[in-house]
């Protein structure tokens, strides 16, 4: 439970309008464009510079690293200092990553674009998503939670399609919607932290004494959904080259496109039921799109992928927002920052070690067998995640 300070102010906040409710979850949106907007156009960049499978993977495994470097700090120095402080530079930083990637002709410069996003993203799913509860105000905070998840997703699926579209032109319009999510964050009206700060200002981030079940039941159904998209968007666009005999970053940004706008609608779809019925429905739904995945790659079937994907973006979409629904129920203003960032290096964990595993099995034995054991392993935790939640407690349905 808050102390009188964060209860009051708690009560001080959620006077803005709700349109600012919706506004601040913009430079989420922004940021998340960015995330997976090099997806499509992994394939021309493996054929014009040259590298493997495996290095493709790690290349995206860049992304996580800096992510998680990010979320050992920003949600703390968040709660702490502020959410402008932290948001700001993490803007500018997406920025520079726009420009590397536009004018990229190596490796080593590609690791350095996806290095930058993560620590940009890192930044905007513990501070950005917390920034959209401040401005919600504690009788807003289930809108919250869905705005903050779905301005993830939505931004996550449009990034490829716009790069599917325009090429490396992705990243100039991309630069365009960073800097009117830097306008956004300058005029968003929440207040500055007056609790005192407590413990390391770099560690691993955690929740309140009382909330870690509902962070472990958050992290059990959002892993493996994140990891099965992971996988879609580092490997999916080698699939569907080698299914449709394409390098044609449209396809690819067109499948990473409507597997995010399966997430976004999924939380729409199922945001009045109890967060229990949520986080079931995603780990289903993310077993059952592995399952999808085993047997597209087996028949060498373009219909069975797309179903894995759309499958899979469901299971991440439920999972999110019952693991974000269940932090705002249960996690101080004080603190949310930092159990957002939890929640998120509870999934971007395994999202970056998989993918990478099955990148380079598949460079060994081939796409198909990395592709069925990835899926296998995914299946299996997956529907640990769905017992987990089972095994929670009662208090998990919506009040």
């Amino acid at each position: 439970m808050p102390g009188a300070r964060e209860a009051h102010e708690e009560r001080e906040e959620g006077t803005a309008p709700t349109r600012w409710v919706w506004t601040a979850a913009w430079p989420v949106t922004a940021v998340f464009v960015l995330s997976n907007a090099a997806t499509p156009l992994y394939v021309r960049w493996q054929r014009e510079i040259g590298f493997s499978k495996g290095t493709l993977t790690v290349i995206f495994a860049c992304y996580i690293v800096g992510l998680l470097g990010s979320l050992l700090v920003s949600g703390v120095v968040s709660d702490r200092v502020g959410r402008k402080p932290v948001l700001l530079p993490a803007l500018g930083l997406a920025m520079a990553a726009c420009a590397i990637f536009a004018s990229a002709s190596a490796v080593a410069a590609l690791i350095v674009a996806r290095l930058f996003s993560g620590i940009a993203v890192g930044a905007v799913v513990s501070a950005g998503m917390a920034a959209v509860t401040d401005v919600a105000g504690p009788g807003r905070r289930r809108l919250a939670a869905l705005l903050a998840s779905c301005a993830m997703v939505f931004g996550a699926g449009l990034g490829p399609l716009l790069a599917g579209v325009l090429g490396k032109g992705v990243f100039v319009l991309e630069a365009v919607l960073l800097a009117a999510a830097v306008l956004v964050v300058a005029r968003m009206p929440v207040r500055r932290p007056v609790a005192p700060a407590k413990g390391a200002w770099v560690r691993i981030p955690g929740v309140p004494r009382g909330s870690g079940g509902q962070l472990l039941m958050g992290i059990a159904v959002f892993a493996p959904g994140i990891t099965a998209t992971s996988f879609v968007l580092s490997l999916g666009p080698s699939l569907l080259s080698g299914l449709l005999d394409t390098t044609s970053p449209v396809a690819a940004g067109a499948m990473a496109f409507v597997m995010f706008l399966t997430a976004t609608g999924a939380q729409f779809a199922v945001q009045r039921l109890d967060r229990r019925t949520i986080l079931i429905a995603g780990a289903v739904s993310t077993t059952i799109g592995m399952g999808a995945l085993i047997a597209a790659v087996r028949a060498s079937s373009v219909p069975l992928l797309v179903a894995a994907a759309l499958l899979a973006g469901a299971g991440q979409g439920m999972g999110q927002l019952g693991g974000l629904s269940l932090l705002n129920s249960s996690v101080p203003a004080s603190r949310l920052a930092e159990a957002n960032a939890a929640l998120n290096v509870g999934g971007y964990v395994p999202a970056g070690v998989l993918p990478v595993t099955a990148g380079y099995l598949s460079d060994a034995a081939g796409l198909t067998a990395g592709a069925t054991v990835f899926g296998a392993v995914l299946m299996a935790l997956a529907l640990v995640g769905g017992l987990v939640v089972l095994a929670g407690p009662p208090s998990v349905r919506r009040k």
